[in-house]
């Protein structure tokens, strides 16, 4: 079936999010690993992938390069392992004079992400099963970026000189995880009908815009006529029996600095910490709005006052509500990995995102926090 014929077809649509997080993708990994097995057919064997049942699959970050491995039909165990033989290599860390500016080298992490998608496989390619969305924070335009390989949307037209749809797929999963004051960032070229009117961008991690959970925004783009403008008809239609949208992060920090001092917040602080804090952010808006707009049959608290908002009242009726939504993510603190289990886990050890050496704990976290995958929330769909 060709990726048109897919999102064409009639019935409801699953749609699956990412977050951004750097190695705590690891956790999130994990979790999908035990949605891969809920979701596998009893006769299926080993061939079943996310890929078959999602149609639609969002990624910032680290969440794209695990959106875009699912879309292109890889097992959670391949993308596993990637993540196992190409972690320390992810983080190889810049000499001495370029740390004033970044941490890791960015030519490591774009070699193993050529060998992962092929250099040649573009946002176009027949080899994406699924519609794809990646999330990025064009430097240049300082604007957020998400960009999907939907044939309808107006900057994947084959016709127009700065189509989207021929980007290197590997390039823009690279634009995705350049986070400042981790990683350089990424040049792409987008042609114009002449050499002199080709534009040259800058690109860093879409963690840093509000989409580092992408989920809402990928709703967006499925169910809003303007990301559709080639063929608005075929947009998908809202409905908590009609979409649903299941949600993975990478683990939230929120007392990581509990000790915190006024006089520690100099430039330095300030410029490390953004990024993460940022990120933070983004994911509980995003959250957020997904569980006031949909149906949420799953998710912890995401604060002391509003609580998991579970069949809550608000701008939506119950019976209006716009998608059914899924949310599994885990507290990397004292209290919460106590919670999960386990005690014996420092949380210094998972809070960081290049934290290469804590990658055994970081699958420990997202194996406990799998248990709370349940076949029945998938009802319906």
């Amino acid at each position: 079936m060709s990726l048109i014929e897919r999102i064409t077809r009639t019935g409801p649509k699953k749609l699956l999010a990412i977050d951004g997080g750097g190695i705590r993708g690891i956790m999130a990994l994990e979790i999908l690993k035990r949605i891969e097995d809920q979701l596998r057919p009893d006769d299926d064997g080993d061939s079943f992938r996310l890929a078959h049942y999602f149609d639609f699959i969002a990624g910032t970050s680290t969440g794209g390069i695990i959106a875009a491995g699912l879309s292109i039909g890889m097992s959670v165990k391949e993308i596993m392992t990637f993540y196992e033989t190409s972690g320390a290599q992810m983080f190889s860390r810049a000499g001495i004079l370029e740390r004033l500016r970044y941490k890791f080298e960015s030519e490591p992490l774009a070699i193993r992400l050529q060998g992962a998608f092929g250099i040649d496989t573009t946002l176009d390619s027949s080899r994406l099963q699924t519609l794809l969305l990646l999330v990025m924070r064009n430097a240049s335009t300082d604007s957020p970026w998400p960009l999907s390989n939907n044939p309808f949307a107006k900057y994947n037209d084959p016709i127009r000189t700065d189509n989207n749809g021929k980007i290197p797929l590997w390039q823009l999963v690279r634009a995705s995880t350049a986070a400042p004051t981790y990683f350089p960032p990424e040049v792409i070229v987008l042609l114009g009908d002449t050499p002199e009117n080709s534009r040259h961008f800058i690109f860093v991690d879409g963690g840093v815009t509000m989409y580092n959970n992408p989920a809402f925004q990928m709703f967006l783009m499925a169910t809003v006529d303007r990301y559709w403008v080639h063929r608005p008809e075929a947009r998908w239609q809202p409905g908590a029996e009609q979409m649903l949208i299941v949600s993975v992060g990478t683990g939230t920090c929120p007392d990581a600095r509990s000790g915190l001092e006024p006089d520690d917040l100099n430039l330095l602080f300030n410029a490390t910490s953004i990024p993460s804090a940022l990120m933070f952010a983004a994911s509980n808006q995003q959250d957020l709005l997904c569980r006031v707009f949909g149906d949420c049959r799953v998710g912890d608290s995401i604060d002391r006052e509003i609580g998991d908002l579970i069949g809550n009242a608000g701008p939506m009726d119950q019976e209006k509500k716009l998608f059914t939504y899924l949310r599994y993510n885990a507290e990397l603190t004292r209290a919460g990995l106590t919670t999960l289990g386990l005690p014996h886990i420092k949380p210094e050890t998972v809070q960081k995102m290049d934290s290469v050496d804590g990658m055994s704990a970081l699958r420990e976290v997202g194996s406990k926090t799998a248990d709370k995958v349940e076949r029945k929330h998938f009802a319906g769909f």
